[in-house]
């Protein structure tokens, strides 16, 4: 009976402190060692659906110019009145807003009821109507797009108006509004041994001949692929950016002032800057950080370790490393340099 008694304690009887500690150092490092590999898991899930959002993208905007006289979509559409400037050459209304190149990919993104409804409100054929997407923002203000945001950027979460993919201007200008001395990467949209030179700031000319990239918020018109002599390889069309840190995004997808055609290779890829509390207020005095210095902030970026996707004219994805060469990577960007890059 006592050996019974004893048995049956021993077998009762709880782990140790020390026991305790053991096992839960063990599960410590074990949570330690899968964490990050989980991490890596996500973040690859998260690269991977970005591509597809720009391949889908890039396919969306081929299918345009097919059906459209070999036309890409127009990076933006705003009305013109003569006699009106507004800072611009020729006439033009900024508050006439006919939308962004988003607009007009809508029906090969299978999202024609979303632009349907929009008409409806807007009275009349998007694309004609003055001020017709302006008119018809709060439709698409509350049904926001699936294929908008990447996972990976956590900025302006829930804003159903931000977009992190945008058109390329390629090395177009795009000076600051912070005074000399504050514009460190003007230097690389003049580059005549490159095989361009200067181009208007920001894109904000509707001629062609001017336009480095494919992309421009005046809709300069880019036909499809007779633009791009090049190579449709070996160009941007699409690429990623951080939605804070660009001033313009995070405004509307789908204006033509919206900041998806507003992005130029002369920053280096993910360069960083700041992003203040109230996005419009900021202080030159750290101009080289301040997203609304334009020639530091319009630049391509991504929440992706070590660079950004882009897709190509031609419509393949590719991830771009963010230690690219700066005469590789503004050649990629220009569509008509006679110095075809191949991207690395």
């Amino acid at each position: 009976m006592r050996c019974i008694r004893s048995y049956l304690w021993r077998a009762a009887r709880g782990f140790t402190l020390i026991e305790l500690l053991v096992v839960i150092a063990i599960i410590a490092i074990l949570i330690a060692l899968l964490v990050p590999a989980v991490q890596k898991v996500r973040e690859a899930a998260a690269r991977t659906q970005c591509q597809n959002n720009l391949k889908q993208l890039a396919l969306a905007c081929v299918s345009y110019a097919d059906a459209n006289y070999k036309r890409l979509p127009p990076g933006g559409v705003y009305g013109q009145t003569p006699g009106v400037t507004n800072g611009l050459s020729g006439g033009n209304e900024w508050s006439d807003d006919r939308g962004s190149w988003v607009v007009y990919t809508l029906p090969y993104m299978e999202q024609a009821p979303l632009l349907n409804q929009a008409e409806t409100v807007a009275g009349g054929l998007m694309f004609t109507t003055v001020n017709s997407v302006g008119r018809a923002g709060g439709v698409f203000a509350s049904a926001g797009l699936p294929y908008a945001r990447c996972p990976s950027d956590d900025s302006s979460a829930g804003n159903k108006a931000a977009m992190n993919y945008v058109g390329s201007l390629g090395p177009q200008c795009a000076v600051g509004p912070c005074g000399g001395g504050t514009t460190p990467f003007q230097q690389y949209c003049d580059q005549a041994a490159w095989g361009y030179t200067w181009s208007p700031d920001h894109g904000n000319t509707t001629d062609n001949t001017y336009i480095r990239g494919l992309f421009n918020r005046l809709g300069a018109i880019m036909s499809y692929p007779a633009s791009v002599p090049d190579g449709t390889s070996n160009t941007f069309l699409l690429g990623e950016a951080i939605v804070d840190r660009h001033d313009h995004l995070g405004w509307a997808w789908w204006s033509f002032n919206g900041g998806e055609s507003h992005v130029t290779t002369i920053v280096p890829l993910n360069y960083a800057v700041k992003h203040p509390i109230n996005p419009q207020v900021g202080d030159c005095s750290q101009w080289d950080k301040y997203r609304v210095n334009w020639n530091v902030s319009w630049g391509f970026s991504s929440r992706h370790t070590g660079g950004a996707n882009f897709a190509f004219a031609d419509g393949h994805v590719q991830f771009v490393n963010d230690s690219i060469d700066t005469r590789t990577y503004n050649l990629l960007g220009c569509r008509n340099d006679n110095m075809p890059a191949s991207p690395p």
